[in-house]
């Protein structure tokens, strides 16, 4: 797999397809091979060039020098809306998809974030609008801390897996997506992406200090009320990880942005919903040659 030095640090990635370009940014503790091939075929038959990366602490990019914090501590503060001491920030990491592009000689293109990637494309599109010429927010949050918060049901359900457990760590993937997923969840296909993951790199510590960064964040909303890239809220509305009033924030938040809401949708990219959500992205894209105030009338 190809690497790239961005932003001071070596960035794993790849990409298909021709066109405009497309960057895909994954979530906590997941790597870029969550975003599906399928799924990035889809975009290029749309006619995107598709571009996927590990972010900074997540499979075969770089990792950070700094002790990993406590998770269960940190989702606590999380939970009680305080910021903990953190090695980053969500702003490094929209620096971090800055630099590659950069790194690829890429001037600007369209972002498409999922869960913490939500945020970091939100925080990209604050921090380095010039680069950012559409944006898609999935199953994501503006930081608020009031909007979005985790169903208290799936805390409890959830403390037991958050300890890393290296000799269990494919069950333990498995019966968190069996959690937040909602009910298109295949068991089999979860297990399989599970055992690749776990493969190709694992590292509970980097998930620690992405954790860190997201708690330690400020509210974007302020700051999103700026953005003017044609935006797209993609949310489910069965999602006990980042509820639906997260979307709605997001959506409210920014000027002209459109929302996508999936009843048979949790924390999860159902496989039936693909083909919507690509001709959606596509949708978006097409109209950052729009004003956003004329788009924001129809």
């Amino acid at each position: 797999m190809p690497q790239i030095s961005a932003n001071g640090l070596t960035f794993a990635y790849d990409e298909r397809g021709e066109g405009e370009p497309l960057l895909l940014v994954m979530g906590l503790g997941t790597q870029m091979i969550a975003w599906r091939e399928a799924f990035m075929d889809q975009l290029v038959e749309l006619g995107f060039r598709v571009i996927r990366f590990d972010n900074r602490d997540v499979g075969l990019s770089s990792r950070i020098d700094a002790d990993p914090p406590d998770r269960r501590a940190v989702i606590g503060q999380l939970v009680l809306g305080r910021r903990p001491d953190a090695a980053y920030l969500l702003a490094d990491m929209a620096d971090d998809a800055a630099g590659l592009l950069d790194a690829l000689d890429i001037d600007s293109a369209h972002i498409v974030g999922a869960s913490m990637g939500g945020m970091i494309t939100q925080q990209l599109a604050i921090d380095h609008p010039k680069r950012v010429r559409s944006i898609c927010s999935i199953m994501s949050n503006t930081g608020d801390r009031r909007n979005g918060r985790i169903a208290p049901a799936l805390l409890l359900k959830g403390r037991k897996l958050l300890k890393a457990r290296p000799e269990t760590a494919v069950e333990d993937a498995v019966a968190v997506m069996r959690l937040i997923s909602g009910p298109h969840f295949d068991e089999a296909e979860v297990r399989v992406f599970s055992e690749e993951s776990v493969e190709r790199a694992y590292d509970p510590a980097g998930q620690a200090r992405q954790t860190a960064a997201i708690a330690a964040s400020p509210d974007r909303t302020e700051a999103l009320a700026h953005v003017r890239s044609p935006a797209l809220v993609i949310h489910g509305m069965a999602d006990p990880l980042v509820r639906f009033s997260g979307g709605v924030a997001t959506a409210r938040a920014v000027p002209g942005a459109r929302m996508l809401a999936f009843p048979d949708m949790a924390h999860d990219l159902p496989r039936p919903r693909w083909g919507e959500m690509t001709a959606a992205i596509a949708a978006n894209a097409a109209r950052a040659a729009v004003p956003v105030a004329a788009s924001a009338a129809h």
